[in-house]
């Protein structure tokens, strides 16, 4: 099996899992309880959350815990408005964001809060000064994605962060999901950052656990209310084995972080070559500043499922586009904000490699694809 799509989830590392299983087997407290095998359990908790803090080069209180992505999106849009509504009722969020964000965001609207997109170019960039232009007195969040899970795009965070830098009512949200081990740290942990959100599955780490990141001094509105858990910000017994699972997870994914996206980009770079060969093909993921894992192209005549479904025959795994969203057969949502025409768009397919990936598979994959690409040219002519 070669597994092409590791945006959309990434296996457990066997370390990582053994960690789990160690906690979850030998650590049975909660660590709200008050005897002494709660409090075994909430230094582990605390000692997961510091390390996490440490590699992120945060302050641990700075650190909560969720069940993944879409619970820490969801916490952040909707925490922020209705801390922030006294104060105004307008927010921002980019027009390429994860569903996870934008349907968060759309049912604020019928909570009474006004929302603007801003737009992208046509490679999937947030066009800074058309968002620039979105800002009024009343705007409170701001959401942008540290790299787009369709296309890969690495959004401008840095420029971002300089044009709210004398903005310090709005707050700024990066979801950096797909951001892990695939782009450096300081492409979206800037000191503007108000509030951030990672995966930890989208690392090799567990299913079922997020990180929220919450600079000191600001504040969310709770979602989930009961045993005053997190500081009394996100109720819920943690789940301490998955926690500890995720330090660990995140500390293997940092390491030499740098010499495994030069891997990644090298098996990139050779795909990219190879399909650029092939004039039915347009890629619309590019090498520079575009994550060095994702590689999304269309075959023209094709659609995207039909090229799915014919790899999965080789037993090839790849996506259409994101993983949420790649059941619908439509068009991802990227490239349709990115104006591509619809038959163009719903071609699309994604690639999205990982440093335990290697040549060998590319040139399984390569092979394959030129099988694929000579049936379908048959077929459309």
């Amino acid at each position: 099996m070669i597994y092409f799509d590791n945006s959309a989830t990434t296996a457990v590392n066997p370390m990582v899992l053994r960690t789990y299983t160690d906690v979850a087997t030998k650590i049975m407290g909660n660590p709200s309880s008050l005897h002494g095998l709660g409090t075994t359990a909430t230094r582990l908790l605390e000692a997961s959350r510091r390390q996490i803090a440490e590699l992120l080069g945060l302050d641990s209180q700075e650190i909560f815990f969720t069940s993944g992505g879409t619970e820490g999106d969801n916490w952040i849009i909707k925490g922020v408005a209705f801390e922030k509504r006294p104060y105004g009722n307008h927010i921002i969020v980019s027009s390429v964001e994860h569903p996870a964000v934008k349907n968060a965001a759309e049912w604020l609207k019928t909570q009474g809060f006004e929302l603007d997109y801003a737009p992208v170019d046509a490679d999937g960039f947030v066009i800074v000064s058309e968002l620039e232009k979105l800002i009024r007195d009343e705007t409170i969040l701001i959401s942008v994605m540290a790299v787009n899970n369709e296309v890969g795009a690495i959004q401008p965070i840095q420029e971002i962060s300089e044009l709210l830098a004398d903005k310090p009512t709005i707050s700024f949200h990066v979801d950096a999901v797909q951001a892990i081990g695939k782009v450096p740290l300081e492409t979206w942990l800037t000191d503007r950052l108000d509030f951030a959100t990672l995966s930890a599955h989208k690392f090799h780490g567990p299913r079922g656990v997020g990180i929220v990141v919450a600079k000191k001094g600001k504040r969310l509105t709770p979602l989930l209310h009961g045993g005053g858990q997190e500081h009394n910000w996100r109720s819920t017994t943690e789940n301490l084995a998955g926690i500890a699972a995720t330090s660990k997870a995140l500390r293997l994914a940092l390491d030499e972080d740098d010499f495994k996206r030069k891997k990644v980009l090298a098996m990139k770079q050779v795909i990219l070559e190879e399909l650029e060969k092939h004039k039915k093909v347009h890629v619309f993921s590019k090498m520079t500043d575009f994550a060095p894992n994702i590689l999304t192209f269309g075959i023209r005549g094709g659609r995207g499922e039909v090229v799915v479904h014919a790899f999965e025959q080789h037993d090839i795994y790849i996506s259409t586009t994101s993983a949420c969203s790649s059941k619908k057969n439509a068009a991802a949502g990227t490239l349709v904000a990115m104006n591509v025409p619809s038959k163009l768009a719903t071609s699309a397919v994604r690639i999205s490699l990982d440093s335990t990936n290697n040549m060998a598979e590319v040139e399984q994959f390569l092979t394959v694809f030129r099988q694929i690409y000579q049936e379908l040219e048959k077929v459309s002519g």
